[in-house]
């Protein structure tokens, strides 16, 4: 499995010196330089032309440059909130990277089968997959989606909203990178935590590097907007879901999956506010690629499910 940042690093003719992981190293690192792009945001193409370029640049890490002339059988994994327009934005960029084929198959579906969850059953399963750029929650039941919302709340947005906190109140800048590190240290989805992180970052008013001290609190207050984003996608799915399947919701739980449902605490959040006990996938990372595997070893299964 490949795991890497849908990002490109451009020079200034516009030429593509870096993608993937490597591109985010060079984030804030050259200014005026290298300017690093997002082709994929909030789950859809922002840049179609650079969006192929880093598909391509993908396959041919994962499979070989061969392997990819060759043609190769595309999953593509969607947020619920994605416009017709935007999935043949993806099909497109799909297949002009090399895909002979490309199929749509939503993200909570996706990371349900990868989570091992029992979709097939008649009883209701719940997934929240929380990413990048989105919040989706489904409820299935005999392997089809009976119910589903989404927000455009995710990871990325905590990281924006701790980005803007450490602006407004110190004026001070950081780094998308540093943003997640603060995240992943010392973001929490419940108050009480006492932790403190040594941060380095640009002066506004000087223009010098500059360090402070932030505590985790101030992070949690900065960051609760998007917790609250997320939770009303849940609660907005609860709240039109049939009471049989709501029964069988409140009696197997809510699966977490995607890089969000690590935040420190978010589970029990989760939990508290809808009284739904709640669990987090194994591997809650790979749990919608590993379900766009399992979709494309059995895609014609998986087509004619979704009709």
């Amino acid at each position: 499995m490949l795991r890497e940042r849908s990002a490109i690093a451009l020079d200034l003719e516009k030429r593509v010196v870096a993608a993937g992981d490597d591109a985010m190293l060079m984030l804030g690192r050259t200014p005026g330089q290298v300017q690093v792009i997002h082709p994929l945001q909030d789950g859809v193409v922002a840049d179609f032309r650079l969006c192929e370029v880093l598909l391509r640049y993908f396959l041919d890490k994962a499979i070989g440059r061969a392997a990819r002339r060759a043609g190769v059988r595309a999953v593509i994994c969607v947020p619920g909130c994605v416009t017709d327009v935007e999935k043949r934005a993806l099909e497109e960029a799909a297949r002009g990277a090399g895909a002979r084929t490309a199929f749509l198959m939503d993200e909570p579906v996706a990371a349900a089968i990868g989570a091992g969850l029992p979709v097939d059953e008649a009883a209701g399963t719940l997934v929240v997959d929380i990413g990048g750029g989105t919040t989706d929650a489904a409820v299935l039941a005999l392997g089809s989606v009976v119910n589903k919302h989404s927000v455009r709340a995710g990871g990325t947005h905590i990281d924006a909203a701790i980005m803007q906190h450490i602006r407004q109140t110190y004026g001070m800048t950081i780094g998308a990178r540093t943003a997640e590190e603060i995240k992943l240290a010392i973001g929490a989805a419940l108050p009480g935590a006492s932790h403190n992180m040594q941060v380095r970052g640009r002066d506004l008013r000087t223009g010098l590097p500059r360090t402070l001290e932030l505590a985790s609190m101030e992070i949690y207050r900065a960051i609760l907007p998007q917790i609250m984003n997320m939770l009303s996608c849940v609660r907005a799915l609860l709240s039109t879901t049939p009471p049989e399947l709501s029964a069988d919701i409140y009696e197997r739980g809510m699966c977490l999956t995607g890089g969000g449902a690590l935040l420190n605490g978010l589970g029990e959040f989760f939990a508290d506010e809808t009284g739904i006990k709640v669990y987090v996938a194994p591997s809650p990372l790979d749990c919608v690629a590993e379900g766009a595997r399992i979709a494309v070893e059995n895609l014609a299964f998986y087509r004619n499910r979704a009709g």
